[in-house]
């Protein structure tokens, strides 16, 4: 089963969106504004996707810059700030069993299907 999180007003998760369902594979949907990853949640995908928390912040959004841009941040409280602010989670995120991938370039969405 490939899991998306999803953000609605994102055309680049909307573009994911269309990507799967053109795909004919079983997936569901996590609007992650409304279904908060938990701290849990967030280090399985930073796992899955390889990544260290910065790397999965969206860093030109006003909360993080009025809120966090120029603190020295450890990767706790990088993550807890994502799950107070989940429109710092960048997007889209597509997971197919144990691999994830940022949906940008969309190409990496469908590169994660084939395998």
């Amino acid at each position: 089963m490939i899991t998306i999180y999803h953000n609605n007003r994102c055309s680049k998760s909307r573009n994911a969106l269309e990507i799967l369902k053109k795909s004919n594979e079983k997936f569901k949907i996590i609007n992650y504004l409304e279904t908060v990853p938990n701290k849990k949640d967030i280090k399985t995908l930073l796992k899955q996707l390889g990544l260290e928390p910065i790397d999965l912040v969206r860093k030109n959004e006003i909360i993080w810059k009025e809120n966090y841009r120029d603190q020295s941040l450890s990767s706790s409280q990088i993550i807890d700030a994502m799950i107070k602010y989940p429109k710092l989670i960048e997007r889209p995120i597509v997971v197919k069993n144990d691999k994830a991938v940022i949906g940008r370039p969309p190409e990496l969405i469908i590169d994660l299907i084939k395998t």
